[in-house]
C-alpha cells in the first residue's frame, strides 16, 4: 500500500470512527507528495477495459461514473500522470462540470476474476478534444477518434490495493469463451466418436 493514500484520506473524522470501533486511530508516518504507479500498477491498469471515477459536485454530493473501453483505454502516460479518451454520451456533463469546480477523483479498478481491486486518487482536468486533435490521435482508438469530445488527464496522488475478500468472481463473454473452448472441443470429439459406433 502507498502511504500517500491514507495519510490523505485519514482525517481527524476518520480517526474517531476508528478509536469509537477499534480503541485508537491509526497512526501514518509523513509520506512523499506523491505515490508514482509502479510495473505492477501500470500492468494491471493496460489491461483493464472499463473502471469508476468518482467527482464531487459543487453542492458536496459524490458523483459515481463508469467508463469502458478496449483494455488499455486507461493509459499511463507516466508514473504519476493517467489519460484516457472521453466519448460522446448522455450531454449531461456532470464528470466534466464538477471538475471544473473540484478536480478532485477517485478511480476503482476492479479484476473481477482474480479478485483484484486498484483505487487511484488524484487531480483531474480536463481538455476539448475540439482543440486538441493531437491528444486524440494519441489516446484515442482510430474506431472510437470520431465519437472522442474530451481527454481526460489524472494528476496521480496515490494508489491503494485491497484486498480480494467479499470480492465475487465475474468473467466477460470473451473469458467464458476461453474457459470452455476446450470442453467443446472435447464433447465434440465424444459425439463424433459416439457417431462413429454407433453407424
Amino acid at each position: 500500500m502507498a502511504g500517500r493514500y491514507l495519510e490523505t484520506l485519514f482525517t481527524p473524522a476518520v480517526h474517531k470512527a476508528q478509536e469509537k470501533y477499534f480503541g485508537r486511530a491509526q497512526q501514518i508516518a509523513p509520506q512523499p507528495e506523491r505515490d508514482p504507479l509502479g510495473a505492477e500498477e501500470a500492468e494491471f491498469i493496460a489491461l483493464r477495459d472499463s473502471f469508476y471515477m468518482a467527482t464531487v459536485s459543487e453542492n458536496g454530493w459524490p458523483y459515481m461514473q463508469h467508463r469502458g473501453g478496449r483494455p488499455g483505454f486507461l493509459h499511463v502516460v507516466d508514473p504519476v500522470t493517467l489519460a484516457f479518451a472521453d466519448y460522446r454520451g448522455n450531454r449531461q456533463m456532470l464528470s466534466t462540470g464538477n471538475i471544473a469546480a473540484n478536480d478532485r477523483v477517485s478511480l476503482f479498478l476492479m479484476d473481477y476474476p482474480r479478485r483484484e481491486r486498484l483505487k487511484i486518487l488524484g487531480h483531474a482536468r480536463v481538455e476539448d478534444a475540439r482543440e486538441h486533435p493531437e491528444l486524440v490521435a494519441q489516446f484515442a482508438g482510430t474506431d472510437v477518434q470520431q465519437i472522442t469530445e474530451r481527454i481526460f488527464f489524472v494528476d496521480l496522488i496515490s494508489f491503494d490495493w485491497n484486498c480480494p475478500k467479499y470480492i465475487t468472481p465475474r468473467y466477460t463473454e470473451d473469458e467464458v469463451r476461453e474457459a470452455v473452448a476446450p470442453l467443446k472441443t472435447r464433447i465434440a470429439e465424444l459425439e463424433a466418436k459416439l457417431s462413429s459406433l454407433n453407424s
